[in-house]
């Protein structure tokens, strides 16, 4: 028997969401099964430490439409999304987190979008129900900052709720880089993209998998992966200490031109110089760690090392065509009544 291609693949991460992931595959497939086309759901497991591994494999002995990618540990959010695009087999592939913060009846409307011949239909968040005023704030900021620091036009006030088109998602593939930013790669590729706004809802059960710290992190890799201004900043603040140095060594020597008998102004003290020594190490420090920043990633590229190694996978045939990207360590089990 023929295997026939989904029309849709429906890639969501999972992280300790015991409390929400049989509803969100419940939603997910209410949304799709009256299309009336092939559909899978692909579940990547990142690292999952509750019951969320033992729920979705139940879910796929239920439902063989249901797919499910074990990482062998925690790898993150970017990585597991990039898996689920390496497995997903459908034309169109729509990734969405298993929160439910995300709506899975927005499908349908991102579908819509890419019969109209979009390649890339992105979800634009109108409202964030349930966030505090420092998020939305913080986040407001970074989407208009990266837009403008990078040669990259990433919609602002966007996640990686998205549809991408089968040639968007084979282009994705060849990119490899260890410290992900999706939504950015997905912009740079280019293709035909637009938005579709949809109200963001609080998170219904469990905690946010992104504290402040990686948070932080996660700009900071959207930052440095499309943008050198970091290390452009450094080169300015050397001009600026530099000028600065300058305008003082003018002035002192204007200073003694005019009177040499003059007593030595207040600035020539040690407290002056401990400052000016200080304000200077930390520029120096500052710049540094902004160089390294760009070093650490160059040198967890040259390692070669994949992007994430699969311990399980359930409901899938065969290993994605994709460069150097996953390692298996266990055969993979075939489920036997696959559509």
């Amino acid at each position: 028997m023929v295997k026939q291609q989904p029309t849709f693949s429906v890639v969501a991460p999972v992280y300790n969401e015991e409390q929400l992931i049989a509803e969100f595959c419940r939603r997910v497939i209410a949304a799709l099964e009256p299309l009336g086309e092939p559909f899978e759901l692909v579940l990547v497991n990142d690292g999952c430490r509750d019951r969320s591994p033992e729920i979705m494999r139940e879910l796929h002995q239920r439902d063989p439409r249901i797919k499910v990618i074990n990482f062998s540990r925690n790898f993150g959010h970017q990585i597991a999304i990039t898996a689920g695009t390496d497995y997903a087999t459908g034309k169109a592939v729509i990734v969405i987190d298993s929160d439910l913060q995300d709506p899975p009846e927005v499908i349908p409307e991102l579908i819509a979008r890419w019969r109209e011949g979009y390649q890339v239909v992105y979800g634009v968040r109108e409202e964030r129900e349930g966030e505090t005023w420092f998020k939305k704030t913080t986040a407001a900021i970074f989407y208009r900052l990266i837009v403008r620091i990078t040669n990259v036009n990433i919609p602002v006030d966007t996640g990686d709720f998205r549809l991408m088109d089968r040639k968007v998602v084979d282009a994705l593939k060849r990119m490899r880089e260890h410290h992900r930013f999706m939504r950015g790669l997905s912009a740079w590729i280019g293709f035909r993209q637009t938005g579709v706004p949809y109200r963001r809802h609080a998170r219904a059960a469990g905690t946010t998998k992104y504290p402040l710290r990686k948070m932080l992190r996660f700009a900071l890799d959207g930052i440095t992966s499309f943008s050198y201004l970091p290390l452009q900043l450094a080169t300015y603040l050397g001009f600026i200490v530099a000028a600065i140095s300058m305008i003082f060594l003018l002035v002192v020597f204007v200073m003694r031109l005019a009177d040499p008998s003059a007593p030595e102004p207040a600035f020539y003290g040690q407290a002056s110089t401990l400052a000016s020594v200080l304000f200077l190490g930390a520029v120096q420090l500052i710049s540094l760690g902004i160089i390294g920043e760009y070093v650490g990633r160059i040198y967890d590229e040259v390692k070669g090392r994949p992007l994430y190694i699969v311990a399980e996978a359930l409901g899938v045939e065969e290993e994605p065509a994709t460069s150097p990207a996953s390692v298996r360590t266990t055969h993979m089990e075939q489920s036997t009544s696959v559509k």
